[in-house]
């Protein structure tokens, strides 16, 4: 998605893009950029212009990185150090500086693109890393219950559970999930 509110760096600049292979959607400001988005539009990478009417394109980013997890490079005709430090901070992979052409966007592109991808992957893990974590949690929390309620050690408790989802022909994880849950019923009320 390619924001400015520019038509002739916009038409440009696209055009420039679908030629070298680039699926290139338009916006003439960060509000049409917002409807697209709100719409089923949903850019691999944003390309925006900072200093718009209306609405900014730093507010755009910072909607693109927090709501929607899209990213994106910045440009502008300024190259103020305060306003490359705010794109830096609201989360830019790139920050370009007017009069854009081909030969300085399509590589800024492509670095993008890759960071991005690799972003998301990073993404990925941790949300798997996140859930792991959450499914020891809960099996360490329901060995720590039976061993109290049973006396019993901690090899002990994790064998009565792991038996016990055998038989339910249920998931570990899901019937210590379950029991924790109880336990917390039980104490909050």
């Amino acid at each position: 998605m390619l924001v400015d509110d520019d038509r002739l760096v916009l038409a440009t600049l696209s055009a420039g893009l679908r030629d070298a292979g680039y699926r290139v959607i338009t916006a003439e400001s960060a509000e049409e950029a917002q409807d697209l988005l709100t719409g089923s539009e949903r850019p691999e990478l944003c390309i925006l212009d900072i200093r718009m009417g209306g609405m900014d394109g730093l507010s755009l980013a910072r909607r693109l990185r927090e709501l929607d997890h899209i990213p994106f490079i910045m440009f502008s005709a300024f190259s103020e150090p305060a306003m490359v430090e705010e794109a830096n901070r609201t989360g830019a992979l790139a920050y370009l500086v007017k009069p854009l052409d081909l030969p300085q966007l399509l590589p800024a592109v492509a670095a993008a693109l890759s960071r991005a991808n690799e972003l998301q992957e990073l993404r990925a893990t941790r949300e798997q890393l996140q859930a792991a974590l959450d499914m020891d949690r809960a099996i360490s929390v329901a060995i720590g219950l039976v061993m109290a309620r049973d006396h019993v050690g901690r090899r002990e408790a994790f064998e009565r559970l792991r038996n016990l989802a055998r038989s339910q022909r249920r998931k570990l994880v899901e019937l210590c999930q379950e029991l924790v849950d109880q336990a917390e019923k039980v104490r909050t009320s």
